[in-house]
């Protein structure tokens, strides 16, 4: 007779329901909650100042400049990953791996060092002769960018790894053998294979990007305003904490419709090898 795995999962559901479906709840009713009692006052404040309309479409481009920056580094490591040998498989790994063990503040404050004056990418330009004095790249986007491109690379990464160890190799020999270049390879064979872990790495890399308070706050300074900051300011300095909730709510809202958006297209049948 076959056993029920339904008891095995019972410790899982207990464990997010109080620890992520309860708060979770208790954020939405913030949200709505108000002296007079139940209210949409704390949306229509969000959404009818300009500056925090402002602020929301940062945070997104924000996190589709990260997306686009981590597959345009991560695409050719996966595929240099897929083509070695065991020995820099290893190397790839545990290179991509190791960042991710320490913590989020220590490679933040790294960045700091690699951004500033004296930092190697000042000295760089420098030495170049594309910039004729020290140039820091701290407090601005680009600076930001390409810090999160780094703290979030391996996200996109593992999947990619992860689609690819499964990819017969005999494909490319076969596309080689009917004539197809290496570009052809990559754009008509190598990228729709690798869009499911694609998307995967997506949905991963904007979720972290659009919530990294710490990074957004310490790189991009006090002139470019995220979401998570705004709403550290409604909680910790104004202590709005219904605005805070439904602005928090609006960001865990856009971060579901990409993921329920990217989630259905990787559900299609040619994207499943139906086509």
């Amino acid at each position: 007779m076959k056993q029920s795995g339904f008891p095995y999962v019972v410790p899982m559901l207990l464990l997010s329901v109080v620890f992520f479906a309860t708060p979770l709840a208790v954020l939405v009713g913030f949200s709505f909650i108000t002296k007079g009692g139940v209210t949409l006052d704390h949306y229509a404040r969000f959404f009818g100042d300009e500056f925090n309309f402002r602020v929301l479409i940062n945070t997104a481009r924000l996190g589709l400049e990260t997306v686009i920056g981590t597959t345009l580094l991560g695409v050719p490591i996966a595929l240099l990953y897929w083509h070695s040998g065991r020995t820099l498989r290893q190397v790839i790994i545990f290179l991509t791996l190791i960042p991710m063990l320490t913590s989020n503040v220590v490679r933040t404050f790294a960045w700091i060092v690699i951004l500033g004056r004296q930092g190697p990418i000042s000295e760089a330009l420098m030495a170049l002769g594309i910039t004729g004095m020290p140039t820091s790249l701290m407090f601005t986007e680009l600076g930001l960018v390409m810090a999160m491109c780094q703290i979030d690379l391996p996200l996109i990464i593992l999947p990619l790894i992860a689609i690819l160890t499964r990819t017969q190799y005999s494909l490319t020999e076969a596309a080689q053998v009917s004539g197809a270049g290496p570009w052809r390879i990559l754009i008509t064979l190598m990228l729709p294979l690798m869009l499911p872990g694609l998307l995967a790495g997506w949905i991963l890399v904007f979720a972290s990007t659009s919530s990294s308070f710490v990074t957004q706050a310490v790189i991009g300074g006090a002139r470019n305003v995220y979401v998570p900051q705004l709403i550290y300011r409604e909680v910790g300095t104004l202590f709005d904490w219904p605005l805070a909730s439904a602005i928090a709510v609006v960001l865990l809202l856009s971060t579901g419709c990409l993921l329920v958006a990217l989630t259905m297209i990787s559900r299609h049948r040619r994207l499943n090898g139906h086509a």
